[in-house]
């Protein structure tokens, strides 16, 4: 295995920004190298230790929905890849740093919204259907449990945040305030069904989708393009088909691990308290994550 890349350090291009997971660089004015490392937050905290494979395991598990939904699939929707070779925009030396874990992608104008659907009653979800019976004012029917697969998907949108903070749930009428009531619609809409098209794929390999995000940017034409990773572990609540019951939660190929292990650890003596710096990680829950990411992966991929 290559060794693992917590931060990635390349010159040849200029360093646009560094996010939880992914650092972007420019490659002239038009497009992104988009580098994901083996970074790993919990509670929108940084880990200091990274997480082995998890970089290219998350660009693998991106390509293959990006060919399933984009162009050469479904053709959902436009997407937001050139077909370029990462290596060919960096140096000989800092290919290492690219192969295997990089996307070559348009520059897009990316739209504030983080574009939430949901198959399932799950985390925060279930928490607040319980209290209101509703989700981000989604009005939902009387009686359903933990876990339970909703009437149909829905659509519950939240505003993004800088890195370091949390995402702010927000109504679909907020975002029509805020991008217009047409391309509002469109993300709704273009959202449900790449929704509902991938949890169709991956039941078949023996996993539900519960819940997901999406990303879209604009292009100089003004057309809509899924951008970002894309339905991935980090994205997405993926759980094992043949451990789903209803009214408890199943196990989750994701950081539900490590979130577990942060629960109970102390810094200093004392119980963290969910802001930086984050606790150091034992190494059994660095292989323990690393494996639920990689059994999502064979699931999916074979």
């Amino acid at each position: 295995m290559t060794p693992a890349l917590h931060t990635s350090a390349l010159t040849s291009l200029p360093l646009l920004a560094r996010g939880k997971v992914r650092d972007n660089y420019a490659v002239g004015s038009d497009r992104i190298l988009m580098v994901a490392s083996d970074r790993i937050s919990a509670f929108d905290v940084i880990m200091g230790e990274p997480i082995p494979g998890k970089g290219a395991l998350l660009t693998q598990l991106s390509l293959f929905w990006f060919e399933q939904l984009g162009p050469k699939g479904l053709n959902i929707c436009p997407i937001h890849l050139t077909g370029d070779a990462p290596e060919s925009v960096v140096s000989a030396e800092e290919a290492p740093q690219v192969t295997g874990r990089s996307m070559l992608v348009q520059r897009l104008k990316p739209i504030p919204v983080e574009a939430v659907v949901r198959g399932y009653l799950a985390g925060s979800g279930w928490k607040e259907y319980q209290a209101s019976r509703s989700v981000c004012g989604v009005p939902l029917p009387e009686g359903l449990q933990n876990a339970s697969k909703l009437p149909a998907p829905i659509y519950t949108p939240a505003a993004k945040a800088e890195v370091g903070e949390h995402d702010e749930n927000i109504t679909f009428e907020q975002t029509v305030a805020m991008i217009g009531s047409e391309l509002a619609a469109q993300i709704r809409d273009v959202s449900i069904r790449l929704y509902q098209a991938a949890a169709e794929i991956a039941l078949k390999k023996g996993i539900i989708i519960a819940d997901t995000k999406f990303e879209f940017g604009l292009d100089p034409q003004g057309q809509l393009v899924l951008m970002d990773e894309v339905l991935t572990p980090d994205s997405s609540r993926y759980w094992p088909a043949d451990q789903y019951a209803v009214g408890r939660n199943p196990p989750s190929y994701d950081k539900q691990f490590l979130r577990d292990w942060l629960e109970t650890a102390q810094v200093g003596g004392k119980p963290w308290d969910k802001t930086p710096p984050a606790p150091r990680l034992p190494r059994e829950v660095i292989e323990n994550t690393a494996a639920k990411y990689q059994e999502a992966l064979v699931r999916l991929l074979g």
